[in-house]
């Protein structure tokens, strides 16, 4: 997402707020976010499978969001699990083209997609807080026999494998800018450019945009502290990348996502702010939403303007590349535990659909993509080490047996030798 850096007493108060909250020490806190995150690549799926011609993006984004709040009902719902918080962390949206995101639009404002369209789906969900994000790209049409091809499948599968090869750096002791290079590279390797003012956050109880975080791309601009990575760390990493020069700017489209500000000492003026405002502090008291989903469309209207003249939300704008160009983006959930990252969410990229010319060739980038993060493929590795390691073992011992044995003959043979020579004196 575009990130607004906190100020100094919100940093003090999203401190406090998160005090023992390891995931190490506190098991049951991982589990929210796996849960979380599975709910999420449920909305996602289907989601996608609404993404097709002629689909309205209001209607996309109304379903998804409808989809978080049911399912997130069907867990923890014991008598003391009930009263958790639970829902949506960021609103869904369809973001096609040139738009780079949080495009989720109202009814009567909304578009249609067409075939060949590139739509970006990006939401989230939280449990009692703790949150997962999940984005996904796709070409509206795209299937087996209709294959993706040219600068669309180039940019969709250069964004594919700079989430790969940054969630495979997520390594304790590692640096936010060693994976910020990471993700230039490659996007440099496939002529395409990340864009600015994105970045990937650490994720915290109720806090979706820390001031912990992995630039997508460094520039003169954008420069944030050096971050180094500490095991129970939870990061969104997000990969947003364009086939133009990586700018975007405010487009025509209205503003429609939002997060509630740290507390402001405001009070508004008008009923329908005053209305509109108590909503989202019941329904969103931390995370974000779109007014679309508002039933009273008129007092979300002016409470908006109000709210956001004083400070007392934060604006998602709907920004665009320039005409002709097309962003991609994708967005896990990665958990960085003992033995490593961890990605707690399930890609619905299928990449047999993308037929891309180029491929990376960077050792470093190849050894990168090539870390396994399956707990299986961990356990096959380790296994195999060992198998190896015994077999050198054995290797080895072979080796000083037989060199034993040409001792022995080379003695025996030196003492037939000797005997010999003395019988022949004689």
């Amino acid at each position: 997402s575009f990130y607004p850096l906190m100020e100094e007493e919100d940093i003090e108060q999203q401190e406090e707020e998160t005090k023992n909250n390891s995931i190490t020490e506190n098991p049951g806190i991982l589990d929210k976010y796996k849960s979380a995150a599975k709910i999420a690549d449920f909305v996602l799926e289907k989601v996608t499978a609404l993404c097709v011609d002629g689909a309205d993006v209001y209607e996309i984004c109304q379903a998804g969001d409808k989809m978080i709040d049911e399912e997130c009902l069907k867990v923890y719902t014991s008598k003391k699990q009930k009263s958790l918080k639970r829902g949506i962390a960021f609103p869904t949206c369809v973001s096609v083209g040139p738009i780079a995101g949080h495009f989720s639009p109202l009814k009567e404002e909304s578009i249609k997609l067409k075939k060949g369209d590139v739509a970006k789906i990006d939401l989230g969900v939280h449990i009692d807080g703790y949150i997962s994000q999940a984005a996904h790209t796709i070409v509206v049409g795209a299937s087996a026999e209709n294959k993706v091809k040219g600068r669309e499948a180039e940019l969709i599968v250069c964004t594919k494998k700079c989430l790969d090869a940054a969630c495979r750096s997520l390594f304790k002791g590692k640096k936010n800018n060693e994976v910020t290079k990471v993700i230039e590279k490659i996007a440099g390797t496939y002529k395409m450019t990340p864009v600015e003012g994105i970045a990937s956050y650490k994720l915290k109880k109720h806090i979706i945009d820390s001031n912990d975080l992995i630039l997508n791309k460094d520039s003169v601009e954008h420069k944030v502290p050096e971050y180094e990575f500490t095991q129970d760390d939870i990061f969104a990493v997000d990969i947003i990348i364009s086939t133009g020069e990586g700018k975007t700017k405010e487009s025509q489209y209205r503003t429609t996502v939002f997060k509630k500000s740290f507390e402001n000492p405001y009070n508004l003026k008008l009923k329908h702010s005053r209305s509109f405002f108590s909503v989202v502090g019941q329904k969103y008291p931390s995370l974000c939403f779109s007014i679309a989903g508002f039933e009273d469309l008129t007092a979300a209207k002016v409470g908006v303007k109000e709210c956001v003249n004083h400070d007392l939300l934060n604006q998602y704008q709907v920004t665009t590349e320039k005409p002709g160009e097309i962003i991609a983006e994708f967005k896990t959930t990665v958990a960085i535990l003992p033995t490593g990252p961890t990605i707690l969410n399930v890609s619905p990229f299928k990449e047999e659909l993308y037929e891309a010319e180029t491929k990376i060739e960077d050792k470093e980038i190849l050894d990168v993509l090539a870390v396994s993060l399956d707990k299986k493929d961990k356990k096959k590795a380790k296994k195999e080490k060992k198998k190896d390691e015994e077999k050198e073992e054995k290797k080895e011992e072979s080796k000083k047996e037989e060199e034993k044995q040409i001792i022995k003959l080379f003695l025996f043979v030196s003492l037939m030798f000797s005997t010999y020579l003395m019988e022949k004196k004689k």
